[in-house]
């Protein structure tokens, strides 16, 4: 059972309760105006009490229900691209990039490690929290050397993602950002991991606007200890 299931449980949990709280409300209405019609005012008084507290009830689960939902979004990750790499050379490598609709492309890249850029673009808390995910537009792909003074030196190697022809909603926003008043902000995001030949990595984008990039285990296990670590 991953962490999604986890937290989906007490979310509907909460909800359901909410649910089961607010029909007793509305059977305490009912019963209410039953005794407000016959004269028992002491009663109605005291069911009036309890339409008040079971209401009560099902706003604070309902929102910590609604609230957990907004959480369980914010761990969801979208997958963006998965790249298989094979060494050519020293520090020279192909990448097969495969995206979700089936897409492949082949590039070249120099260097020790690959580092994928993308333009992310974040709504406002209420539109995220409503379940609208952030959008995104890989940017580049390049090839990064461990040695910054290499780095400085040798050749360097950039794959753009860029699409001239067709409508950008990102550069919509970024030249008229008053037609998208619900948009947060609109920054880069990245991510980058030593290459090894016949390794393979998946890059995901979470609902906070980061990419973030994992090997596959006989990868990882290429790698060494866990990068960064």
């Amino acid at each position: 059972m991953d962490w999604s299931t986890l937290l989906r449980m007490p979310m509907t949990v909460l909800l359901v309760l909410a649910a089961v709280f607010l029909l007793i409300t509305l059977v305490q209405l009912v019963v209410l105006r039953q005794h407000l019609h016959g004269g028992r005012r002491a009663a109605a008084a005291g069911r009036a009490l309890l339409c008040v507290i079971f209401f009560v009830l099902a706003l604070v689960l309902g929102g910590t229900g609604y609230a957990l939902r907004g959480y369980r979004l914010l761990s969801e990750e979208t997958p963006v691209v998965d790249i298989e790499a094979h060494i050519l050379s020293p520090q020279r490598w192909a990448l097969t990039l495969s995206w979700p609709d089936g897409s492949t492309r082949q590039v070249e890249l120099a260097g020790d490690d690959w580092r994928v850029e993308a333009i992310v673009l974040k709504w406002k808390l209420p539109a995220l929290l409503s379940g609208i995910p952030p959008l995104y537009r890989l940017d580049r792909l390049s090839g990064r050397y461990d040695d910054p003074a290499q780095e400085m030196s040798a050749p360097r190697t950039v794959v753009s993602f860029d699409h001239a022809d067709g409508f950008d909603l990102l550069d919509l926003h970024k030249q008229y950002p008053d037609w998208l008043p619900e948009v947060d902000t609109l920054y880069g995001s990245g991510a980058f991991l030593p290459l090894v030949d016949q390794g393979h990595y998946t890059v995901s984008l979470m609902r906070t606007g980061a990419l973030v990039a994992r090997p596959d285990e006989a990868t990882q296990q290429k790698i060494g200890q866990p990068f960064g670590g």
